[in-house]
């Protein structure tokens, strides 16, 4: 059954076959209109005709033709959504992608309920609600799942928000990088070892730019504390 989600339309952009068409199903029945392409060169021209809401962007393109794409849309003023869909990609091409201009990833192996949860993070209509989680000069709001700090708004992705957000729960608590896992990633943890430092790196990267002082820390040996100092 058909959610009550607009109708937007998802392009996806070198997705192998088999994959293709599992995802194409599951965004059908969910509501959205997905067009698969089998390449950048011919994706850039259906962006300006057909006007996506989101681009699913394959793997093997998230490498320079990957960080080219994302650039070049930007640069064109372009503000789609862009989804890398990775499974064994290094840590530096991810971040490449990530700062060209890409919105998030999602880690294969194809699972729909997963990929779903994180379409419909993006493109599903925000709900109005007032509640905010606050740490000193940190503002995340529950609603549109941005982050204030130091009064400039930083976007997130959908991780980052849901790590964030668990860290400032327990704020001045330290949370095992067991406790991270079950509580952020759950069932969809792929068994990456390094998926929480990813992560911390990501949000510090974006908490930090202009010499802001640092409030993730990592406690040695054990996981990782939101505090002043």
């Amino acid at each position: 059954m058909s959610t009550s989600v607009p109708s937007s339309s998802i392009l996806l952009v070198g997705i192998e076959e088999n994959i293709a068409k599992l995802a194409s199903a599951d965004l059908k029945e969910a509501g959205y209109r997905p067009l698969s392409v089998p390449s950048i060169d011919i994706a850039f021209p259906e962006v300006k005709s057909w006007q996506p809401a989101m681009i699913i962007l394959d793997r093997f393109l998230a490498a320079e033709a990957g960080v080219n794409f994302c650039s070049r849309l930007r640069s064109q003023g372009s503000r789609v959504y862009i989804i890398l869909l990775v499974s064994q990609e290094t840590l530096e091409e991810r971040l490449a992608c990530l700062e060209a201009g890409a919105d998030d990833y999602f880690l294969k192996p194809y699972n729909s309920q997963s990929f779903l949860k994180l379409i419909r993070f993006y493109l599903q209509p925000l709900e109005i609600t007032p509640e905010q989680l606050r740490f000193g000069d940190l503002v995340l709001d529950l609603a549109s799942r941005r982050l204030s700090y130091k009064n400039k708004n930083i976007e997130l992705t959908m991780k980052e928000f849901e790590l964030l957000r668990y860290l400032m729960i327990h704020p001045k608590e330290v949370l095992s990088r067991e406790q991270i896992l079950e509580n952020v990633w759950g069932d969809e943890f792929r068994g990456e070892s390094n998926v929480i430092e990813v992560y911390i790196r990501y949000l510090r990267l974006k908490m930090e730019a202009g010499g802001q002082k640092r409030l993730i820390h990592t406690v040695r040996g054990v996981g990782y504390v939101l505090r002043e100092s």
